[in-house]
């Protein structure tokens, strides 16, 4: 019997928080008409991880993003396919030295009302407005998590009210992908300073939606913002929903019970604890979800991989021998189809993921244990060590990959150890060299290529810079330099593939495989769409009535 069916030892969990479902559909309506012609102008998603802050300076976890993209915006904005668009700057122009960016901001845009503003309990965004955000992202008093996405500005300025100026200290072609990272969303003076850090829970921003309550680990709710500035592509004003309620059930079986209940709209990722329950082994939904449920998937920037510390004294793993040896020894599509349900890609290329340019198919490992084998053999002539051995270490979410990687690899001969240790001490390690090899993975921050490069960049040597293996290459530093003064895509896209293919070469890590965003949501739930950010959207979203 499936497990959803057994609701009772939930039912003391889930029952008070969803008790206020009701009164959220009371507050959007504005007449006679009952909560339960309204619920299908309500989007209704569990984020188990709560929300630290609304304050767009502090949006650096999903859970964060998710709800701060709701409420606020920037001067541009990433599409699903990554692509930079325009927000509240309608176009922009870059120097040909790509050292200056000029914004010509829209004049349509306004703040949330508040009755601070005044009489109008609002008013326009204006170019001072952004010069006072990024001040406030660079103030250490404030210190925000997001305050390197200006490390490479040299100036900014509000040349008049709807024209924004940025200096660069150099040419850097991710820029604009830097400026959609919601760190860099406008916030209006006057209520920050008002609120100081209760900012954090008295947002004020431009975004689709408006706050409207926020009861911390329990409930949160937007409401529409009638004047929200875009339009769909036949005129129509967003957002098509009324309201947007978040609860916070702590685990991640509990939220999908809520959804297969239908009390929640939308469940993303792929847990443990229900993958098996919804998904056939070669990740189809099964046949009692399908009449009910949509699943949407495309590719994630993110990499999950085993990362070798080059640096060490460990002869198994200064040997680029035994490091291919360990690239060939497994096979990756048994891998995911076993523990994933044939959720995520099979890491055969370098890197940089699928779905970011610069992703190369070629230039990475394919099983071929034969090879492996000779590998293992050729190293043990060369070093006279007749029983390699290693240690993975890992924490226990990633155990059941590595526990499979143990197993394969002795097959070709090496004796694989498997250390867990709490997620916390793994970061702490592995950023002052203390793992040999270990397993970590590599969400882009912004999404462009020279993001996952950096980790090869011997100036970024852990624990200062994201190089937790020490890899050192003097081609590819040049190369990595090079790539900053080039403004072609095409061009730039040829050298990032050149730089992983040297990498993969090295070895210094070895490709699992490259993630997937998946989501689940209800028949009655369109325009949700998916974007390698794993960015949740919803101003384009509908509900239709059950």
């Amino acid at each position: 019997m499936s497990y959803i069916l057994k609701s009772k030892p939930y039912k003391s969990l889930i029952l008070k928080p969803f008790l206020w479902v009701f009164n959220i559909l009371l507050l959007i309506s504005c007449s006679n008409t009952t909560s339960s012609n309204k619920d299908h102008l309500v989007f209704r998603y569990n984020e188990h991880k709560n929300i630290g802050s609304l304050d767009p300076a502090f949006a650096k976890d999903n859970a964060d993003i998710w709800a701060v993209n709701q409420l606020f915006n920037g001067l541009v904005q990433m599409d699903s396919d990554m692509n930079v668009q325009p927000c509240i700057a309608k176009e922009w122009t870059v120097s040909d030295d790509g050292l200056s960016y000029t914004f010509l901001l829209r004049k349509d845009v306004s703040f949330h009302k508040h009755n601070i503003f005044g009489n109008d309990s609002t008013r326009t965004v204006v170019a001072s407005d952004f010069e006072y955000s990024f001040n406030r992202l660079l103030d250490k008093k404030i210190a925000s998590p997001g305050s390197w996405t200006l490390n490479k500005v040299k100036d900014f300025e509000a040349v008049n009210d709807s024209i924004f100026k940025i200096e660069l200290q150099q040419a850097f072609p991710a820029f604009l992908g830097l400026l959609t990272m919601k760190y860099c969303s406008v916030v209006p003076k006057e209520i920050v300073e008002h609120y100081q850090s209760d900012f954090r829970s008295h947002p004020i921003g431009t975004g689709p939606f408006q706050f409207k309550r926020w009861e911390e680990n329990l409930k949160l709710v937007f409401r529409k913002n009638p004047n929200y500035f875009e339009i769909n592509n036949t005129g129509t004003k967003l957002p098509y929903l009324e309201a947007v309620a978040i609860t916070f059930l702590p685990d991640k079986q509990s939220e999908f019970l809520q959804f297969a209940q239908g009390n929640i709209d939308f469940v993303s990722g792929l847990d443990a604890s229900y993958k098996d329950e919804i998904l056939t082994a070669d990740g189809k939904l099964r046949s009692q979800y399908a009449s009910n449920v949509n699943m949407i998937r495309g590719p994630y920037l993110n990499t999950e991989y085993l990362a070798f510390y080059m640096d060490t004294e460990v002869s198994a793993i200064q040997s680029d021998l035994l490091r291919k040896a360990i690239n060939y020894g497994f096979d990756r599509e048994k891998m995911m189809t076993y523990l994933r349900n044939g959720i995520g890609i099979p890491a055969h290329g370098g890197f940089i993921p699928k779905g970011l340019p610069g992703y190369n198919a070629t230039i990475g490992y394919s099983y071929q244990p034969e090879k492996a084998k000779e590998l293992v053999q050729d190293f043990k002539t060369e070093t006279g060590i007749q029983n390699p051995e290693i240690t993975i270490t890992t924490t226990s979410n990633y155990l059941s990959f590595c526990e499979y990687i143990q197993r394969e690899l002795q097959k070709i001969g090496i004796n694989v150890n498997v250390d867990v240790i709490p997620a916390a001490t793994l970061k702490d390690a592995k950023a002052n060299g203390k793992l040999d090899l270990f397993r970590a993975s590599w969400v882009a921050d912004y999404p462009d290529a020279e993001n996952y490069l950096s980790l090869y960049y011997s100036e970024n040597f852990a624990p200062n810079g994201p190089n937790y293996t020490h890899f050192k290459s003097e081609l590819f530093d040049a190369w990595y330099e090079e790539a900053f003064s080039i403004t072609d895509v095409k061009q730039r896209e040829s050298l990032y593939s050149k730089m992983d293919s040297l990498v993969m070469a090295k070895t210094p890590v070895v490709p699992l495989f490259y993630d997937e965003v998946v989501r689940f949501t209800r028949k009655d739930v369109s325009g949700l769409g998916i974007n390698p950010i794993n960015l949740l959207d919803l101003k384009r979203v509908k509900k239709t009535q059950r």
